[in-house]
């Protein structure tokens, strides 16, 4: 049976996910500040890692999401199972890949990422428990991925909200050890971690079987489907190099940051923390544009696509705008929840209201690079990405910021120039519509049980 999906219905439970997500996301760290400073620093570097190798499951997860969508928008059924059946399969391999390189390889990656030898040990722990068990985060992020290209995004917000809700349960009692429990530290925050993701992704997979009105096809793992593998890599490893470019982009600026002094970067964290929640609402926009775009192109409305595209893209401009302008009236107090320190405060002061120049160019990325993606224009948004990412973002954050000595306001500038040149490179990209023209996923002849 078909979910009718709407802008609304798809935005709402997304929005609460993310901000779930960000509220949540350092549970354990923020846990383990009342019980140790050098466990919150040996997770907080581990966690660096682990991150990192779960947005590289995102990967597989956004193919097989638009690809799924793009073939349930054709009423292509089968072939949508066939999508998920593979994703699954080829993110729990890759999962266990890197699960493998976590475990056996964690002393030597904190080591190079400069972890102190004393606390070497509570993150080498942190780092084998959680990053050697990343593979039930594999299943996690592909299941969750696929039931919101079904239209089920509230199933996913739900599943995220008691992951949650486990983790900091699991963490008061292994920390705090009431009832005479015996405090756990690190070891007990990492088995909790574990635990709340595994019962996510149990969770996940019930909800994916129960939505998907037909029996999987599983017989596919004991073969080689290679053409379902292939639509779906050829959106997942595009979005992989972009995404690949702009971690590396960010380790460039973290280090002309770090030329500025470590007040620098303690004020650079928190204006991108309360950053976060000023771009929230067009993440939320963007994927569940992504989604409808996806539908609409597999159903071979082209023009519905276009204008979903523009609606979500407005909506996102005013939004973003309205909260950078109210963020920036209240961006003393905001920062005053962090510090106490009057320069901090006055620098990120100056940050946040910059952020009314960058923020709405950033919305033009979010929304259509998700469309673009979802219409099967993968590669465009990479070789822009690179290009400004180097050339404006790089380059113009060591001009303003060093070499002219504007600091981190010049490299603010910098972040607007760049997501101001991507932005409109997307929208002139989306409106001259050479994605119509793109070979969709679904461009093969529809059976006929589905055309009737």
């Amino acid at each position: 049976m078909d979910k009718k999906l709407t802008l609304f219905a798809l935005t709402w439970p997304i929005f609460v996910e993310i901000s779930l997500r960000m509220l949540m996301g350092n549970a354990d760290t923020l846990m383990l500040s009342g019980y140790s400073d050098h466990a919150v620093a040996a997770v907080g570097v581990a966690n660096q890692l682990i991150g990192f190798a779960i947005v590289m499951l995102g990967f597989v997860a956004l193919g097989a999401g638009i690809v799924g969508s793009q073939y349930l928008g054709a009423k292509e059924r089968e072939k949508a199972a066939e999508v998920v059946v593979v994703s699954l399969a080829v993110n729990l391999i890759f999962g266990i890949v890197l699960a493998a390189v976590l475990y056996f390889l964690g002393p030597f990656l904190l080591s190079a990422m400069g972890l102190p030898d004393e606390l070497m040990e509570p993150g080498r722990m942190f780092l084998a428990i959680v990053g050697g068990l990343l593979f039930f985060e594999a299943i996690s992020v592909t299941a969750g991925t696929v039931v919101r290209s079904y239209g089920y995004t509230k199933d996913a917000m739900y599943v995220t909200m008691g992951v949650n809700v486990l983790n900091v349960v699991g963490n008061w009692f292994v920390l705090f050890g009431p009832f005479d429990l015996p405090v756990e530290g690190v070891a007990g925050v990492a088995c909790s971690t574990v635990i709340s993701r595994i019962v996510g992704a149990a969770v996940l997979m019930w909800i994916l079987v129960r939505r998907v009105d037909m029996q999987l096809p599983w017989h596919l793992l004991t073969g080689y489907p290679k053409q379902v593998l292939k639509n779906i890599l050829r959106i997942g490893v595009p979005a992989a190099g972009e995404v690949l470019s702009y971690n590396g982009s960010q380790i460039a600026v973290v280090t002309f940051v770090a030329m500025l002094g470590a007040e620098a970067i303690t004020t650079k964290i928190y204006v991108q923390n309360i950053m976060m929640f000023i771009y929230l609402f067009s993440v939320a926009v963007g994927q569940a544009t992504q989604i409808l775009v996806g539908h609409q192109i597999g159903a071979g409305d082209k023009e519905a696509a276009y204008q979903t595209c523009m609606r979500s893209l407005k909506l996102s401009l005013v939004v973003s705008l309205l909260m950078a302008l109210l963020f920036s009236l209240f961006r003393e107090r905001l920062l005053s929840i962090f510090t106490d320190n009057p320069e901090i405060i006055a620098l990120g002061g100056t940050l946040i209201l910059l952020t009314i120049l960058l923020e709405p160019g950033r919305t033009f990325n979010l929304v259509i690079i998700s469309s673009l993606r979802a219409a099967g224009d993968a590669k465009f948004p990479v070789y822009m990405g690179i290009l400004s990412m180097w050339g404006v973002s790089v380059s113009l954050c060591y001009i303003l910021g060093i070499h002219f000595g504007l600091g981190l306001a010049g490299m603010w500038i910098a972040f607007a120039c760049d997501e101001w040149l991507r932005g409109l490179l997307m929208l002139w990209r989306w409106r001259s519509r050479r994605w119509e023209k793109m070979g969709f996923v679904t461009k093969e002849p529809r059976s006929e049980a589905a055309q009737a």
